[in-house]
């Protein structure tokens, strides 16, 4: 599999995450009819965790978080907490009384947080054509968010601070490298989720009906477990940034939900903002950041494939197009070649025009 191919593949994998996380807020919002927020948030959780359990379970090299290394114990630990544990409970709180279509919308400020975490705070470095496809992205989320008119400033604010905690979640993600994405899934599912349904239960009138229970199990199962997992793969391969350029399609796909289940009608301001984000996708994904930089000596465990240019450790009848996982060493290496902010493109740049020009030794790789 070449680059153009892998990019590809990519892509599919994060709007896939995106089509499955677009049907939680509709879904969400009618359990909220028959069960409190930090219940749901904790059922929709452990629902994750036991959607991939069976991937986890077939993994060879499962490890405990507290074994894979500090750095990695401390990225998890705050992804749970800020995105498994503070990050549902404001959302869904804001849901009880916001339309789900406007909540919907609205959580396209999860990608305008990553984003600005990332160019200010995660050395995420955006070329020009990105930031025109991040300036095309925001757009399209304030014309639908505009379309639909307001819902509150107390719980667009919940939103908000809600999509902030998913940003630092995405970019803590992106920068694990000691377990699996379905064992990150796993783990944020189990704490996260055991937490809220103890705490909720505790304050609330229990957790609900066996059958409500259920349906919401399996919503957390497909729409935050598989899209969660699929989003980790993404944004470990795109950097935190552009994956949620590509997961801020997700309230389209819930729109396109809605019409082809529902029966709703499609709004010319649904269809010119759909046009916007297409475009901005585009732009984003025909950027060339090329230029020289160097890579430091590192060891960590992740998955890979020895076609990259930086996997050239060797496996007896091992093809280089196979995905694998294992502890691994890099050497020093400075090269120039077409990359994302991915587990290996962590440098800085002195500016936008440097950095997209080839030949030029302007980064020193911090990762």
């Amino acid at each position: 599999m070449d680059e153009k191919r892998h990019t590809v593949k990519l892509l599919a994998i994060g709007l896939t995450s995106a089509c499955l996380f677009g049907a939680a807020t509709p879904a969400s919002k009618a359990l909220l009819a028959e069960i409190q927020p930090q219940v749901l948030a904790g059922l929709l959780y452990l629902g994750a965790a036991f959607g991939v359990l069976p991937v986890v379970i077939r993994t060879k090299s499962f490890r405990l978080p507290w074994h894979a290394g500090r750095r990695t114990f401390l990225l998890l630990a705050g992804a749970i907490f800020l995105g498994g544990i503070l990050g549902p409970l404001l959302l869904l709180i804001g849901l009880t009384a916001a339309s789900s279509g406007s909540v919907a919308l609205w959580l396209n400020l999860e990608f305008v947080a990553t984003a600005v975490l990332g160019h200010f705070v995660f050395r995420e470095h955006l070329t020009a054509r990105g930031w025109a496809a991040a300036g095309g992205t925001l757009l399209a989320a304030l014309l639908l968010a505009g379309g639909e008119g307001g819902a509150g400033f107390l719980w667009v604010s919940l939103v908000a601070f809600a999509c902030l905690c998913w940003g630092f979640d995405n970019h803590f993600t992106a920068l694990i490298d000691g377990i699996t994405p379905a064992q990150i899934t796993l783990w944020k599912g189990l704490v996260a989720g055991t937490f809220n349904l103890i705490v909720g239960g505790a304050i609330g009138d229990g957790i609900g009906q066996l059958h409500v229970v259920l349906m919401a199990l399996l919503v957390g199962a497909i729409s935050y477990g598989v899209s969660v997992t699929l989003y980790i793969i993404t944004s470990q391969g795109f950097g935190a940034s552009r994956s949620q350029m590509v997961f801020s399609t997700a309230p389209f796909f819930g729109v396109l939900l809605s019409v082809a289940v529902l029966g709703e009608t499609l709004t010319g301001t649904q269809a010119l903002s759909a046009g916007i984000m297409g475009v901005s996708l585009v732009l984003l994904f025909t950027e060339k950041h090329i230029h020289v930089h160097r890579h430091d000596a590192i060891s960590h465990r992740h998955a890979h494939r020895h076609m990259d240019g930086h996997h050239d450790h060797e496996h007896s009848g091992l093809p280089a197009t196979a995905s694998h996982s294992h502890w691994h060493v890099h050497d020093p290496v400075e090269h120039a070649h077409k990359h994302w902010p991915d587990l290996h493109h962590r440098h800085d740049h002195d500016d936008d025009e440097k950095s997209e020009l080839p030949n030029k030794p302007d980064a020193r790789d911090g990762s």
